[in-house]
């Protein structure tokens, strides 16, 4: 094939799964909103089960659930015959996910289900199939055609069903008010996680490792506290430890641009006497966008005026906070 016959069968596989799609739309009925509500009241977890590519599609939406606030692991059904039917209890709530309703590894576990009086919510492209009727709740996921101009390898189908399962988690996530930070919690390894969990506080030099002078003290005895520091700056407070202002390597060098007296000049007449800062508790990564907004590497972390901690640029960068 030439290059245009393979952009037209790409274009006209995204048409047909799109188009697969936009059908779904109607089918978030009653059935789609009581199985919610089952899932929101179950005590226990989601189980998602299903075979061959049901079992890829139903293995990302339990992940998908997992991660925005409903507790959720996908079991195989093969294996649920064979030992793992112990991982389910009787108070989760169990998703059978099966486009032709009748793939006998899923049947299977009906029974079983039954007995232990676990909901069922079925995931199929026939309602009237044995699974679709065997299911406490039935969410319809039956597609105009495959992709496939074989009709034969599943791929609206999986489309559909994957983005069945979107609509359910979000609707979740959302009727449990679930928070960017939750989320956050639940990926703490990432870097969503990391700007959304690391705090000011937890990257901030304080304590003796904070620079600061007094307002009347010598620039060159300043320049001193600085170097020992090593952070570029110091910050500047008065009689009472208030903070009045802060000196950088920036205010140093416009200091000599301006041909003052390293030696014999004070604080008070060189320091920036309005310094940005921010509170301990904030997000690293707002203190990140502070400090870029105004084009300076550190910020000044205060509490009831006292300066308590220095953050710099290159702390938050290091964390990856970014």
């Amino acid at each position: 094939m030439n290059k245009e016959e393979f952009i037209r069968i790409g274009r006209r596989t995204i048409d047909i799964e799109s188009d697969a799609i936009q059908v779904l739309r109607e089918r978030i009925d009653e059935q789609f909103y009581l199985a919610c509500r089952e899932i929101l009241q179950c005590q226990g977890r989601v189980v998602v089960t299903g075979m061959g590519k049901s079992h890829h599609i139903g293995s990302k939406i339990a992940a998908t659930l997992a991660s925005t606030g409903t507790p959720a692991f996908f079991v195989h059904p093969a294996e649920a015959s064979h030992g793992d039917l112990g991982m389910i209890t009787k108070t989760d709530v169990v998703v059978a996910i099966s486009y032709s309703g009748k793939v006998s590894e899923v049947l299977t576990l009906i029974p079983l289900l039954k007995r232990l009086g676990i909901a069922m919510i079925a995931v199929t492209g026939d309602p009237e199939s044995p699974l679709g009727q065997a299911a406490d709740y039935h969410l319809d996921v039956s597609i105009p055609e495959e992709a496939c101009p074989l009709d034969l390898a599943p791929t609206s189908s999986t489309t559909a069903t994957l983005v069945m399962g979107d609509a359910l988690a979000i609707a979740l996530l959302e009727a449990r008010g679930f928070t960017a930070e939750d989320f956050a919690f639940s990926h703490p390894g990432g870097t969503l996680g990391r700007r959304l969990l690391v705090k000011v506080e937890d990257l901030m030099h304080t304590n003796d490792k904070i620079p600061q002078v007094q307002i009347d003290t010598l620039l060159r005895e300043a320049l001193v506290v600085m170097s020992e520091k090593g952070l570029g700056l110091t910050t500047v407070v008065d009689d009472k430890g208030q903070l009045a202002g802060i000196f950088t390597d920036g205010d140093l060098r416009r200091a000599v641009d301006h041909g003052q007296d390293i030696n014999n000049v004070v604080m008070s007449d060189v320091m920036s006497s309005s310094p940005h800062s921010i509170h301990k508790n904030r997000l690293a990564a707002e203190s990140l966008r502070v400090m870029e907004d105004n084009k300076i590497t550190a910020l000044v972390v205060e509490e009831h005026n006292r300066p308590i901690g220095i953050i710099k640029m290159h702390d938050i960068l290091q964390a990856g906070v970014i």
